[in-house]
């Protein structure tokens, strides 16, 4: 029996990753991360959207010594979220070391389950920044986790190389396109579906989507030729 565990803020990406793997997986199990983050809203609409999408299970983990730790837009609702780039060349949104611990407590519940895959929607191509989001970092992570715990582990990132219009592509795909963007969360003011419009996760997504219902034709046959 194959088994998945995907790691799921109940935004777009993730959305779309775990409607894909329920298509390929005879088990599929949702992971959440509740860090402090000012769009908190998310873990509502992950609860709801795994009850409703079918999920074997979905837990809801307490990271929220995240936040005391990391200095960021997203975990401090003091710091006004900007589209301009930090000194460091990072957005202000950016939460370091986010993705190692999420990938890390994913590849636990993984182990423990006896699932061999976590999925992620990470993205190197269409992405906002931020350096845990890469092909490179997701490599050194798997290699890390299969040899922390002498198991085998994939983690797979169906949106790796897909741009944003693309990835609402993959929704549509599966006869998703509505769900995804109606009853997601993206938006970092915590706002659903086409959300505060200015934000910059807002702006990627919602320019994207009318990339994609502009071009729905071309971008369809891109993404089959992907995948």
């Amino acid at each position: 029996m194959s088994k998945a565990v995907v790691v799921f803020s109940g935004g777009q990406d993730s959305t779309t990753c775990l409607i894909q793997a329920l298509t390929q997986y005879d088990e599929v199990h949702a992971i959440t991360f509740d860090y402090g983050q000012r769009h908190r809203q998310e873990i509502e609409i992950a609860k709801s959207l795994a009850q409703q999408l079918g999920v074997v299970s979905h837990k809801v983990l307490d990271v929220t010594v995240l936040n005391e730790l990391a200095i960021s837009a997203l975990t401090r609702d003091a710091i006004e979220v900007s589209t301009e780039l930090m000194d460091n060349g990072l957005p202000n949104t950016f939460v370091p070391g986010r993705n190692i611990l999420f990938l890390t407590l994913a590849g636990i519940y993984a182990y423990q389950i006896g699932a061999d895959t976590v999925i992620t929607g990470v993205c190197e191509t269409d992405f906002s920044g931020y350096p845990d989001c890469r092909d490179q970092f997701i490599k050194a992570m798997q290699s890390a986790l299969e040899q922390g715990m002498d198991r085998q582990l994939n983690i797979k990132t169906p949106l790796m190389w897909l741009n944003k219009a693309q990835t609402w592509a993959l929704a549509d795909k599966y006869q998703s396109l509505a769900l995804v963007r109606d009853e997601t969360l993206t938006c970092y003011n915590g706002i659903k579906g086409t959300g505060c419009g200015t934000c910059p996760a807002c702006i990627l997504r919602n320019q994207g989507l009318q990339e994609y219902l502009d071009n729905q034709t071309r971008i369809m046959d891109e993404l089959n030729q992907q995948c």
